[in-house]
């Protein structure tokens, strides 16, 4: 099944909408990551958050950035699939959702992410290519990468 994806400006969020990816983004990155953190950092304004939808119920999401607000090319984080979704390719798809908005709203296509190690492989198979040295990230080690147009 498809995802139904949406894409919209922080403003543009429903209160539902917005507790809904809180609420998935506090499952995976708090609870199953074990990762104690300030997930709401106030860069959720400055975003569009593409959130992917099976059934009318959120289960993939991403925020995107404009060049310059988080990196100096544009970025995607916060990507999420809830864990009894991850079997049906949603990761990709909402990656590939991602990457088509900020074509769109920004009509740049290098990208760069700062992404989990243990993921290289699955941002490698979206043209994503480390740059620099692993790194801790809230504990956690990650890699930076570029994904030129």
């Amino acid at each position: 099944m498809a995802l139904d994806i949406k894409i919209k400006s922080f403003g543009e969020l429903t209160t539902h909408e917005l507790y809904h990816l809180l609420q998935l983004r506090s499952e995976v990155f708090v609870v199953e990551q074990d990762c104690v953190y300030q997930d709401m950092d106030g860069k959720d304004q400055n975003a569009l958050h593409i959130l992917g939808y099976k059934e009318a119920n959120l289960v993939a999401y991403t925020r995107v950035f404009s060049p310059g607000d988080y990196f100096e090319n544009a970025s995607i984080g916060r990507v999420v699939v809830r864990e009894n979704e991850r079997h049906h390719q949603y990761g990709n798809a909402i990656m590939k959702a991602s990457i088509k908005a900020i074509r769109d709203a920004y009509g740049d296509g290098h990208i760069k992410i700062s992404a989990q190690t243990y993921l290289k492989t699955f941002y490698n198979n979206l043209n994503f290519f480390e740059v620099g040295e692993p790194y801790l990230e809230d504990g956690i080690p990650h890699i930076g990468m570029i994904r030129r147009n």
